[in-house]
């Protein structure tokens, strides 16, 4: 692989973080977070647009009155409009602390009220459209109940339950899910000493799945389906000694679980939670970083991908 650019595309609010990113309607949408910090009462939900990827300007900004909005995920939906997640973690105690949102979008810009989606308490962190139907992990956000749960829907809105996992096991948490004909693969980071992520590989109706251990800790997962059903992931990971922090691209291998690092992006500190998309041969990617003073909102793309 070969680093063609990053860039800085944004970084006005004191702290701009966990992106994601798509290509729509010939136009380049980049989402995220923008607060005081990386845990604060303000968040909100910032998209930028771009034409060619170097000029970037706001389209939306999502806000809300009682809760911080986190993790902003977008995707196309089979009917031809953006869809917005995200989760609110509400600032006052209530009988439960997150609940999944979602918005939808003919243009990028206009935005529709806030849809309650899963289930309270479960942080719906990523959707992946296959087939008219959408699919995506659940992590409980509760001390006392530390699961997944798979979600899929029709239409973005309602979702219902395909399986729990992981309950009473440690703490699992972040995911990313592709697929290939009928079967799925799921990127699933684990925390808590000694967890490391796992790989999971499911055929359809995805009721019942395989989990390999890559043996590596790894944070904000993305995972991509490349041509020949390679697997690539876009990850944070940590070196074990100096415990520097970095926004790191790699091969995943289901098979004989393991993750091989390819490209470091430029990047530490605070980083990670990338978007990924190809694009005209190339590899194009949303992440954040802190590795020039400010924690800011960068645009990469990357070759040779495909060989």
């Amino acid at each position: 692989m070969r680093l063609l650019q990053a860039k800085k595309i944004w970084d006005a609010a004191p702290h701009n973080a966990f992106t994601d990113l798509v290509r729509f309607q010939d136009r380049w949408f980049c989402v995220f977070r923008e607060g005081q910090d990386h845990v604060s009462s303000d968040g909100c939900l910032r998209v930028i647009v771009s034409e060619d990827g170097e000029n970037w300007s706001s389209a939306a900004k999502i806000e809300s009155v009682d809760s911080d909005l986190r993790d902003a995920k977008i995707t196309v939906t089979p009917y031809g409009e953006l869809m917005l997640c995200g989760a609110e973690a509400f600032h006052s105690p209530t009988p439960y602390t997150h609940q999944s949102l979602a918005w939808f979008s003919q243009d990028g810009s206009n935005w529709s009220e806030k849809y309650l989606i899963g289930d309270k308490n479960i942080w719906l962190w990523r959707l992946t459209w296959f087939r008219s139907r959408a699919y995506g992990m659940g992590y409980g956000c509760s001390e006392t109940d530390r699961m997944l749960r798979l979600y899929t829907t029709t239409d973005g809105k309602k979702f219902s339950t395909v399986k729990d996992f992981f309950r009473g096991q440690g703490y699992p948490n972040e995911t990313s899910i592709v697929f290939s004909d009928q079967k799925a693969f799921c990127l699933l980071r684990r925390d808590g000493e000694g967890e490391t992520a796992m790989i999971g590989t499911s055929c359809y109706p995805f009721t019942e799945w395989t989990w390999g251990n890559l043996g590596v800790w790894l944070g904000g997962p993305h995972l991509l389906m490349i041509s020949e059903g390679r697997l690539l992931a876009a990850v944070r990971l940590i070196s074990g000694g100096s415990g520097e922090r970095r926004t790191a691209i790699g091969w995943i291998d289901p098979k004989e679980p393991s993750f091989q690092e390819c490209l470091v992006l430029p990047s530490g500190g605070d980083t990670s939670y990338a978007g990924m998309v190809l694009y005209n041969g190339s590899l194009n990617l949303s992440y954040y970083s802190s590795h020039e003073g400010k924690t800011a909102i960068y645009f990469a793309q990357v070759a040779d991908v495909l060989i």
